[in-house]
């Protein structure tokens, strides 16, 4: 359907995501309670119901089918979906390969091939390895094409079809960016054992590879021009977990092939011609200082749209929509004061664009003008989020403006959707999870506070009795600049017996980029009171026993724990997960300080003052709060070092903590007995501590 007129207050959008930094630590092997079992979880606030994931979706050139892949317990799977015979589908196997993955299926230009990554491969050394493989629609065979050792994300094949390029770290360690385990500190801090990520291809018809940027950016995103001797990418100096938020767009024409030899190999560099585009470091006006991400050059290569503006993670991508001329001056913000955040946008010809919009808790799928900046049409997906691809709430088009992508919300599960743009039609292509349903209800909350208008959602406990009163747990998202978005899953407080309230505070993606800014220079102030303001709102809507409220968060929802508990004393207790108790030592400390200048206006050198009025351990006098600090000992955005300060404060203090340190473990947990164990500590602590009357 299409969605109605914008008005002045409109609804708010999706995805969880994370801080930033580094620290290495002696790890703490924690001690397992004796518990009953909670949650199987990943997310310190939400346990999902074990729904049938599909995941990556590629719609073919003509529109007419659809690769998808499907996450099983210990593999995954590559189907394909006729979309005249949705019911009709076929799976894709390397022969003889079992427990293996596939991932990121993409359509050759001609349609006739399907290129994708897999870890089915004979080589034992190296079971996890991903692969390049090829499926020919015209054999129905699979062959394996590239023989790499590295990281492998992001495939894309060339416009004439005789390429397909892609991200890569040759001989990585672990996955490129800061959500993984870091590595332990050795050597020279910042030059030696530095992994680059390059953007390399692989020739279709040899299987040779030749490097398509050079060793010194670090790249980020990329995109083939119509012409293929040319690409776009975003990248800057390594290393390039720090360096993403002062990231260049850059063009590279490919002219001729070089040696390049480092250690004992060597391969093909090609020779390419690059050109800064945009450097959002020394442009004047809005974009100044702030972060780019998805470049695409537009049908006839004249021009490169790109999202832009304040973004606390690469990979969670949210501002306006810029459009620039391919070979540089100054971009066009073809959105301006647009109330809601495109996340993800693509070309439907030379003046028209598809995106993606976080729109105050809905998400929407925009059709724009850029010669007018306009929209053209919107369906609207209601209370859901997206998901398709390597980049947050990707989704795939085909030639002829088909729309494919995974849908879910609080009340459907994930299935596989396919929008046409001409007429605003959705069709469901599978019914994985039709017999799930939600245990429990959750609805969308607004409030107004200090002239912003705020969402968040209310998640209701599990077999809700509206006579009794119930305890209220509030989990702050990570970012800042992020949000919570209707997804399937369910509660692990609501099963627990609690409400949960997820607020989307200034700060949060969704209602445009004025919104997201609102929080610069004031981390825990503003963001605080439309959190405060939000429980008022809960309180006059359900019965909520104010005596048991609780606060939890990660990432940034972690800052804002501790923060929150210095400035207030509403919460009975709280869990701070990954958190950061002191922007000063903060800023030392991590190993991605650049992030924080725009959110902070200067470094911490020139202006102490701005990073110490946010500091949880400036006010660190007033907590009474009983507090469980939870971080990763290897955490690569929130370090280490910052848990310990914040725990050791309280312990001084004499207020009820306790610190648990995993070992191995980065930003996002991976370890599933970790994972599990935290989710029980959470579980005690919250009940300890906000303990029901005994009247």
């Amino acid at each position: 359907m299409n969605f109605p007129v914008r008005s002045a207050h409109q609804l708010t959008f999706a995805a969880a995501c994370s801080l930033l930094l580094t620290t290495a630590l002696t790890a703490q092997t924690p001690a397992k309670p004796a518990l009953a079992a909670a949650p199987d979880t990943a997310n310190p606030s939400q346990s999902f119901t074990r729904a049938t994931q599909p995941g990556g979706v590629a719609i073919s050139p003509d529109g007419a089918t659809v690769a998808w892949t499907l996450r099983t317990h210990d593999a995954s799977a590559l189907h394909l979906t006729d979309i005249a015979k949705p019911a009709t589908t076929k799976i894709i196997k390397v022969d003889g390969a079992a427990h293996c993955s596939y991932a990121s299926p993409i359509w050759s230009p001609d349609g006739n091939t399907l290129a994708f990554l897999s870890t089915c491969t004979d080589d034992k050394a190296k079971p996890d390895q991903q692969q390049i493989f090829l499926w020919s629609r015209a054999t129905g065979k699979v062959r394996q094409l590239s023989h790499l050792a590295g990281n492998l994300q992001q495939p894309a094949w060339s416009p004439d079809g005789k390429s397909i390029a892609f991200l890569f770290v040759q001989n990585a360690t672990r996955s490129a960016g800061a959500l993984d385990a870091m590595k332990p500190w050795s050597g020279v801090i910042g030059e030696d054992g530095v992994e680059v990520q390059r953007v390399d291809s692989v020739d279709v018809s040899t299987g040779n590879d030749n490097w398509l940027t050079p060793a010194n950016l670090h790249v980020y995103e990329f995109a083939w021009s119509p012409a293929s001797p040319e690409i776009t990418f975003i990248a800057a100096n390594p290393p390039g977990e720090n360096n993403w938020w002062i990231a260049k767009l850059y063009t590279a024409t490919i002219t001729g092939h070089l040696q390049e030899t480092t250690g004992s190999n060597t391969k093909d560099q090609v020779n390419e011609e690059l050109h800064v585009v945009l450097d959002p470091n020394t442009i004047s006006g809005p974009l100044h200082d702030l972060q780019i991400a998805v470049p695409r050059f537009s049908p006839d290569g004249t021009h490169i749209a790109f999202i832009g503006g304040l973004m606390s993670d690469q990979g969670s991508t949210g501002g306006d929509v810029y459009v620039i001329d391919s070979k540089g001056g100054t971009p066009a913000d073809t959105t301006p004061g647009i109330d809601g955040t495109p996340c993800f946008e693509a070309w439907l010809s030379n003046t028209k664009l598809a995106f993606v919009e976080d729109r105050s808790g809905h998400t929407v799928l925009v059709r724009w003008d850029t010669s007018t900046n306009s929209e053209v049409s919107a369906t609207d997906l209601g209370e859901a989020t997206v998901s398709g691809g390597g980049i947050k709430d990707a989704v795939s088009v085909s030639s002829n403006r088909k729309v494919a992508f995974v849908e879910s919300s609080f009340t459907t599960p994930p299935e596989l959707y396919l929008l046409t743009t001409d007429t605003g039609d959705i069709t469901q292509l599978t019914h994985l999870n039709a017999n799930l349903k939600p245990t429990a209800k959750t609805i969308s909350l607004e409030w107004d506070n200090e002239g912003y208008h705020v969402q968040g959602w209310l998640t209701y406990p599990v077999d809700y009795d509206p006579a009794r009163k119930y305890p209220l747990i509030v989990s702050v998202h990570g970012g800042p600049s992020a949000s919570v978005g209707a997804r399937w899953g369910n509660s692990m407080w609501s099963q627990q017996g609690y409400f949960e309230f997820q607020p989307n505070p200034r700060g949060s993606f969704g209602q445009g980029e004025k919104f997201v800014q609102a929080n610069v220079k004031d981390f825990g102030y503003g963001d605080l009171r439309d959190i405060l303001k939000g429980m008022d709102a809960v309180e006059g809507k359900v019965s909520i026993d104010k005596t048991r409220e609780g606060l939890t968060g990660w990432s940034y929802g972690g800052f804002m724990t501790m923060f929150a508990v210095t400035q207030t004393h509403r919460f009975r207790a709280a869990i701070a997960g990954a958190g950061l108790s002191d922007w000063l030592s903060y800023y030392g400390e991590n190993s991605i300080d650049q992030w924080m200048i725009p959110f902070f206006g200067t470094s911490v050198y020139d202006d102490p003052a701005v990073y110490a009025k946010s500091s949880a351990i400036t006010f660190i006098k007033n907590v009474t709060t009983p507090t469980l600090v939870i971080v990763g000992d290897r955490d690569g955005e929130c370090p280490a070092p910052q848990s310990f300060e914040f725990w050791h404060a309280l312990r001084d203090l004499g207020v009820k903590t306790q610190l648990v340190v995993y070992p191995n473990e980065g930003h996002g947990f991976r370890d599933p007995e970790h994972i599990r164990d935290r989710a029980q500590r959470e579980v005690k602590w919250f009940a300890d501590n906000m303990p029901a009357s005994s009247k």
